[in-house]
């Protein structure tokens, strides 16, 4: 890989971040840079997940501290004055909270006039060779763990068929309701939105072995990276799939439009995926739980293999919403005997837990001048 070059701690091209070197000694340079279309409706969120999404690539380093960001913004040529001036401000107003919740702040960036919106930013870090954790150092008898769930661009995708009610709404309204599919949309921008932060301070408490975000080219794309890039001869095996509840039988429903049982679904600010040594994996889960609220999951295993990635034929599906109080969890199994007591229930947006901001209320939606929501490439 070029660039490539672990023994003197340095990451050129390849992988979520670069690690270069300065010229003074024991400092690194760590630096990302990401940026893709809008794909949810409310342009304040948009920027928090735009935020969080760049924020990730250091956080797969288990670098926690963000020394400064830079924010790039596309602002699109064709909104009205009206539309610019409320979704603009909006979107920067999201990006800069996300910034001040990681403990960072926004100080340059870029603004154009492009055919569609854009937003991204770079996140850059000076960081001691302790503060970061190199991705290839996974052993035989590690696990992986993810710290969030799958099926973000399904969800999307779905409530914009749910808005639009055509063919395809058509074809999955019989395998899941309104209210299912508005609830999914909503744990999707909650965990879109949910930066990666605490995930990556745990990963220097519980020996990580290396690690990489989900985004852009699925669960599979990235865990086969990973793998490519360890020391010794290793493979990833995944047997479990946590994926927002729902959203497996409706990509099952689509014959597999967007791949996601096959890991290739595309991905934007996704959870970390990380390898642990097996005794500490369960601690790991049970930490970040205690700390943050949410479930996180053993989904695979590290074996001796020629450094790729793979699913097992029939993986194990883990339903995954979000409580009324903001954790994300696995849904409860159906208690033996009365399905009824366990079958979790969708609030009604009113009562679900709050992400939207306070501020313009001024209703505004811009995707009919955007490309639908396809596949996020993130810098890798």
């Amino acid at each position: 890989m070029q660039g490539l070059g672990f023994g003197n701690q340095k990451i050129g091209i390849g992988l979520d971040s670069c690690v270069i070197p300065l010229r003074f000694d024991g400092l690194s340079l760590v630096q990302t840079t990401d940026f893709f279309y809008p794909l949810v409706d409310d342009p304040y969120v948009m920027g928090k997940i735009a935020c969080a999404n760049v924020l990730s690539d250091l956080y797969a380093m288990g670098v926690t501290e963000c020394d400064n960001m830079l924010m790039l913004l596309g602002v699109s040529s064709k909104f009205t004055e009206k539309e610019r001036d409320v979704i603009i401000p909006q979107m920067i107003s999201g990006f800069k909270q996300a910034a001040i919740e990681a403990g960072t702040s926004i100080n340059g960036g870029q603004t154009v006039l492009n055919p569609w919106c854009l937003i991204g930013g770079v996140a850059t870090a000076v960081c001691q060779n302790s503060e970061f954790i190199m991705p290839n150092a996974a052993e035989p008898g590690d696990v992986l763990v993810l710290t969030k769930p799958l099926g973000t661009q399904v969800a999307c995708n779905a409530h914009q068929w749910l808005e639009q009610r055509k063919d395809k709404w058509h074809k999955i309204k019989a395998i899941v309701s309104e209210e299912e599919v508005e609830k999914a949309y909503h744990d999707a921008m909650l965990s879109m939105a949910r930066l990666n932060r605490t995930a990556a301070h745990l990963m220097h408490q519980f020996q990580c072995h290396g690690a990489t975000d989900v985004t852009g080219f699925g669960i599979l794309g990235h865990a086969d990276n990973l793998a490519k890039q360890q020391l010794q001869e290793v493979s990833f095996v995944i047997h479990n799939l946590p994926c927002i509840n729902k959203m497996a039988a409706i990509t099952k429903a689509c014959t597999n439009l967007f791949g996601l049982l096959q890991g290739t679904s595309a991905e934007t600010s996704g959870g970390l995926l990380i390898c642990l040594p097996r005794e500490q994996a369960a601690k790991y889960c049970s930490e970040i739980k205690k700390v943050e609220g949410h479930h996180a999951w053993i989904i695979g295993v590290v074996e001796k293999g020629p450094k790729v990635a793979r699913i097992i034929d029939k993986p194990r599906v883990i339903e995954v919403e979000t409580t009324d109080e903001g954790c994300v969890q696995t849904v409860p199994a159906p208690a033996a005997g009365n399905p009824a007591v366990a079958k979790p229930v969708c609030p009604p947006p009113s009562k679900m837990p709050k992400l939207i901001h306070d501020g313009v209320t001024d209703e505004v939606d811009d995707r009919s001048q955007q490309p639908s929501p396809g596949p996020q490439f993130s810098n890798q």
